[in-house]
């Protein structure tokens, strides 16, 4: 049988959320949450959560904690103030990723919107690799025209924390392009392209087929894989 790419829809899934934001849940492994996440798919490898939220004007998630899961948020429109035990007072703009390890030592955090308009964020979790590890704190700020290594690789290769699940995040000008692994998984978080003939856009999540994806426009892609 051939393989085709899947794509999941944002904007067909149930909107929920949360104190001061609502969500769309695209990826959401049941043995994370414990239940049946309806329509959303399990994710890859340690890679199992995201949700593209958008916080309402001076909206914030509320002062919570995390244990033993690495916490990737990613501004796609305006930008946060963080608080909480790991860099207490930071402000992540727009494309802007705030990466957050809780290992074993744990975190308690609260991302807040300080304008008066919504922003946007997607937040990824990812399970770690081993246990008991202790709390860590990173900033990457992609640039147009490159790709950035934002979580995984190999020790002493990465600036991010070590892993064989990557989180890469593509920021594309019109006309560029990027290669797509048929056995990852791609999120696009801002504008609209093209792979062999399929237009992908804004809030599809997509897998299954490999190949070249080519910006028809402005593009902030996810792309997440495994390594040996």
């Amino acid at each position: 049988m051939e393989t085709q790419l899947e794509i999941l829809h944002r904007d067909n899934l149930h909107e929920g959320g949360f104190a001061g934001l609502r969500e769309h849940r695209l990826v959401a492994n049941t043995q994370v949450f414990g239940r049946d996440m309806g329509d959303a798919w399990p994710g890859l490898g340690n890679f199992v959560y995201l949700a593209d939220a958008r916080f309402n004007p001076k909206g914030e998630t509320r002062l919570h904690p995390h244990r033993e899961i690495d916490v990737i948020s990613v501004m796609v429109e305006g930008r946060i103030a963080h608080e909480g035990s790991l860099e207490h007072g930071s402000t992540i703009n727009q494309y802007e990723v705030q990466v957050q390890r809780a290992g074993g030592e744990g975190f308690t955090h609260n991302e807040i919107n300080p304008d008066d308009e919504k922003n946007r964020m997607l937040q990824l979790w990812v399970l770690p690799e081993k246990a008991g590890e202790p709390a860590g704190y990173k900033v990457f700020r992609p640039v147009w025209g490159e790709t950035t290594r934002i979580y995984g690789g190999k020790e002493g290769e990465t600036k991010s924390f070590a892993a064989k699940t990557t989180l890469d995040i593509a920021m594309l000008k019109v006309g560029q392009s990027v290669d797509i692994a048929a056995d990852g998984l791609s999120y696009v978080a801002k504008g609209q392209g093209d792979m062999g003939g399929t237009s992908l856009k804004d809030g599809d999540l997509f897998r299954g087929l490999g190949g070249q994806f080519v910006a028809g426009e402005d593009v902030v892609l996810v792309l997440v894989n495994e390594i040996d």
